[in-house]
């Protein structure tokens, strides 16, 4: 992975080469930490694992800092279950998330990362009440080898639509049907009980396997407000993050995580219909410390 994609290695370059740990590695780590956005109490709490783990070994050369760092930022992403649960047939994902984060590409995206996997896939397009919504969702959709069930008039009731796709799938054995929702605040009560109803209609013809919660990866800690709303209102079962080429920001996905309960299962790296990928501790703690 690029470096420039949510690294904290360049902030940590120059802290790992000095001939021994002194005080000023343990403040330049605390401000890389925080720079990266894990925020102060987790920033916190992994500098006490840190210093314990020193003490305990009786360390002090730098590359060993450097390899504790690795081993506890895993630990901490391992705590989750970062596994798509996608069995039932059809296996019904709802994605939701904030207006601007990249649903719609994210969507295109897990559509061709899907059929990869020869699963085929059908994507409702229940955000109705933008014509424009819809056309580019159509074409995310169909560049990623999935069908489309597209609202019969503009305004059309989003839950109706939701009902349709499901309808579509058990029709035809589709495996897997991704409904979308209109982008929307967080902070929009009449939107966010929107998705309680669209939820309750998708349930009464087959089970919800997961609710993807789209996060834009430079938004940093405002992502937990997202994410604890989200879980409020419509279940989020997983956190797919997007932009991350773009963000250094890559500390705030320990503490949506560690706030929220809630496991990232996708990563968005480009702008590519291939730039979506599974979710790994190793790897993406590889990138943020190396």
């Amino acid at each position: 992975m690029a470096e420039k994609s949510w690294s904290l290695g360049r902030a940590l370059r120059g802290m790992f080469v000095k001939p021994t740990i002194d005080e000023t590695t343990w403040e330049d780590l605390e401000a890389a930490l925080l720079t990266a956005d894990f925020g102060p109490e987790i920033t916190e709490r992994i500098l006490d694992e840190l210093h314990e783990k020193v003490e305990r070994y009786r360390t002090t050369d730098p590359k060993d800092l450097q390899r504790m760092l690795r081993e506890t930022l895993e630990e901490h992403f391992a705590k989750f279950d970062t596994t798509l649960k996608l069995t039932e047939r059809p296996a019904v994902v709802l994605v939701v998330g904030v207006n601007g984060v990249g649903k719609t590409t994210t969507i295109g995206k897990f559509t061709k990362f899907l059929r990869g996997y020869g699963r085929t896939v059908v994507v409702g397009a229940a955000d109705t009440f933008r014509a424009a919504a819809v056309d580019q969702l159509a074409t995310w959709a169909e560049r990623g080898g999935a069908d489309i069930v597209r609202p019969q008039q503009q305004g059309q009731d989003p839950a109706s639509v939701a009902f349709q796709t499901i309808e579509f799938a058990q029709r035809n054995g589709t495996e897997i049907a991704i409904v979308d929702t209109a982008g929307r605040l967080h902070t929009k009560g009449g939107l966010m009980d929107e998705l309680t109803k669209i939820r309750r209609v998708i349930e009464k013809q087959a089970p919800i396997s997961e609710v993807l919660l789209v996060l834009d990866a430079t938004t940093g800690q405002n992502g937990v407000m997202q994410a604890e709303a989200f879980l409020q209102h419509a279940g989020v079962t997983g956190l797919v993050l997007t932009k991350l080429d773009g963000s250094a920001k890559g500390g705030f996905v320990l503490a949506v995580q560690e706030r929220t309960g809630i496991p990232v299962k996708l990563l968005g790296q480009g702008e590519g219909i291939d730039d979506l990928t599974g979710f790994t501790p190793h790897v993406f703690v590889s990138a943020l410390v190396d």
